[in-house]
Order: structure tokens, then sequence, then C-alpha cells
């Protein structure tokens, strides 16, 4: 049993974490319900049909498909390339050039080498609608890298908040019958025991969520240690990385990678110089096609110079855990079933954090109003 100062002092880490990152909770939780079925809405808004898929048996050549772009953006240099969810289309990511500023940043590329329009980054949040402007508030407060930790150390009070509810209200609630609500009292003892009923069925949605999306912030800071811890390696082993410019040899990379790696699909391909690869090599991401492995990526590593593949072993416990938070964070392991108990479970949190800073201004008007009432007495 928890002595009268352990409560107290439990009871202020409950209150002052919550309080402080509720606002920003509650922000979280509302632009994350839309962001669970950002594909559907996405699909919706645009009002796509699905694309015929390419001839079977058809090769699609990617040198070719990045000579077509090139072509068409000459002083631009390709970033990478997305195999898109639409059978035989690719996503060709473009770097700003001095006069390109009024261009989009994706080029689609059909298997035809047909250019069939640009689109908008999602991260775009200016140009990219309304989805867009959701995700951009919602990872980074439409502030960058910056905000992006903001949020993440407003995770952290949650996580100390659902540690310190469990300690504080667990033996509390213990003798209660469960999904007891007391009407017959006080409306703040039943906001009190719904709040603790939705705390206490959320617990777990509530830490998975809450730390994966910590780890999400980390997003940049994660890929670049591991550009760094890659960088050493090659350094010790081959010297100075010499730095690559518009390399040619995209489809051998492709097909070393793939060979490499058997029964596995490519998600996209970084070129050399961008954020997700080296100054000399093409990254090529690959996933597997199993539920359990469709959303965790191995890069390869590919020397842009003369094709050579650079085995860097297996990708890092902290990229692997990068990777698994990603599509857990919004419920995209299990297809629209568990998107549903996923936004169910994002509402149930809002009743939390909503119920939380009733019972906290009840508390401080009750206490305001006991001198009153003892004067008075």
């Amino acid at each position: 049993m928890l002595s009268s100062r352990a409560i107290g002092r439990w009871r202020a880490v409950h209150t002052w974490s919550s309080l402080i990152c509720t606002v920003f909770l509650l922000m979280l939780c509302l632009t994350g319900l839309p962001l669970i079925f950002h594909d559907e809405i996405d699909d919706w808004l645009a009002g796509r049909e699905s694309a015929a898929p390419p001839p079977a048996g058809a090769v699609v050549d990617m040198d070719r498909v990045i000579r077509t772009v090139r072509q068409a953006y000459p002083g631009r240099r390709v970033q990478f390339v997305a195999w898109a969810d639409e059978p035989g289309q690719f996503r060709v990511g473009l770097g700003r050039g001095p006069a390109a500023a009024g261009h989009k940043p994706f080029v689609i590329v059909d298997s035809e080498y047909r250019l069939l329009g640009e689109a908008w980054s999602e991260k775009d949040w200016r140009h990219g609608g309304v989805m867009a402007v959701l995700l951009a508030l919602h990872t980074d407060l439409l502030s960058g890298l910056w905000g992006g930790l903001f949020l993440g150390a407003m995770g952290l009070l949650f996580l100390a908040a659902l540690v310190s509810g469990v300690v504080l209200y667990a033996p509390f609630t213990r003798k209660l019958a469960f999904g007891t609500v007391r009407r017959a009292r006080a409306a703040r003892v039943a906001w009190l025991d719904l709040h603790n009923l939705a705390g206490i069925t959320t617990i777990a949605w509530a830490v998975v969520v809450g730390a994966t999306g910590v780890v999400n912030t980390l997003d940049s800071l994660v890929f670049g240690a591991w550009q760094r811890d890659v960088s050493r390696t090659l350094k010790a082993q081959y010297g100075e990385l010499a730095p690559v410019r518009d390399p040619d040899l995209l489809q051998a990379a492709v097909t070393r990678a793939t060979a490499f790696l058997p029964g596995r699909d490519i998600s996209f391909v970084a070129f050399p110089g961008s954020m997700f690869a080296t100054p000399r090599h093409y990254a090529v991401y690959l996933h597997g096609n199993t539920p359990a492995t469709s959303q965790l990526l191995h890069p390869v590593l590919i020397d842009a110079a003369d094709g050579q593949l650079v085995d860097i072993g297996a990708p890092p416990w902290y990229l692997w855990s990068l990777e698994i938070s990603r599509p857990l964070h919004f419920g995209d392991y299990g297809g629209l079933p568990l998107k549903l108990l996923w936004a169910a479970l994002d509402v149930e949190t809002i009743v939390v954090l909503g119920s939380g800073v009733y019972l906290w201004l009840a508390r401080r008007r009750k206490a305001r109003q006991a001198p009153a009432t003892a004067a008075a007495a």
C-alpha cells in the first residue's frame, strides 16, 4: 500500500505531466483519427481508380525511367525512386533546382515510360491538401525537426502520465467491479470512474502509440546516425568515399539488390547524396511480402560508380525500431479491421483526456470553495 507521501508524489507527477501535454495530445488524437484512414481518404478525395497492371512478364528498364525524367527536368538531380502503390508506376523524387521553385517534387512515370504528371510530397503541407496539413500538424506542428522533437517530449510526458495513473489509481479501482460508474454520487465521482475505466481499457494501446510516436519523431536523427555508422564502416574498409553525381546504373543496382535478398520486394531506391543513402552508393530498400515483414525495410548499398554490392549486414536495432514504429503507430499492419480498432481507441483516449481536464478543474473549484464554506460554517 502506498504511503500518503508517495501518493502525493505520484499524484503530482500524474497531474502535471498530464496537464502539460494534454492540449498537444488532444491535437494529436484529433489529427491522428483521419490519418489512420489516410489511404482510404486520399483515394476518395482524388477519385482514384485502380490502374491496370502491366502486361505479364513485362520488364521495366529503370535506367530508361530515369532518363525520361531527366530529359523532362534538366538540371534537377534525382533523389529517389519509389515503387508506387499502383502497379507499374514509379514516383521519382527530384531536388529543387535554382529555377524549380514552382515545380512539384515528385514525377509519376508508368511502365511504358510515360510521364503521368506530378505529385506533391506528403510532407509539403502548403500545397498537399487537407491530409498533408493534418500529417504535418501531427508529426511536427508545421515546424520541421524542432517541432517533431517537441512533440516527442510531449509523448514522453504522456508515458509518464500513463505510468503514474496506473500506480495511483489501481489500488483504489481494485475495490470496484470492472465497468462500475457511480452515478448516484457527485458528478465528479462519476467522471472519475469514467476516466479510470477509459484509461485502463486503453492503457496498452496508449503505451504502444505513445512510444511509437516518440520514436517516429526521431526519424531524421535515426537515419542520420545510420548514415554516419555506415560511412565510418565504409571509410575504414575503402578509404574516403568519393561522391558520385547523376549516376546511371539504377537498373544494375536493382538487379543486384534483389538477387542478394531474394523473396523481397523493392520499396524505394535512394540516390547517392540523398538523405537515405551515402555520397557514393545507391541505397536500395527492400521489404518482405508477408504481413509481418511488409513494413520492415532492409537497405542494401550498391556502389554507383561500378555497380558492386557492399554488404553492410542487417539493419541496426535502432533502424528496425523506427521501421516497426511507423506502421504500428497508425495501425497499418492489419488492414481495415485494425484501423477501425485504432480509431475506436483513439476516440476513447480523447474521452480520457477531456475527463482528466474536467476533473482537474472540478478539484480546483472545490479547493477554492472550501475556505468560503468553512468561514460560513
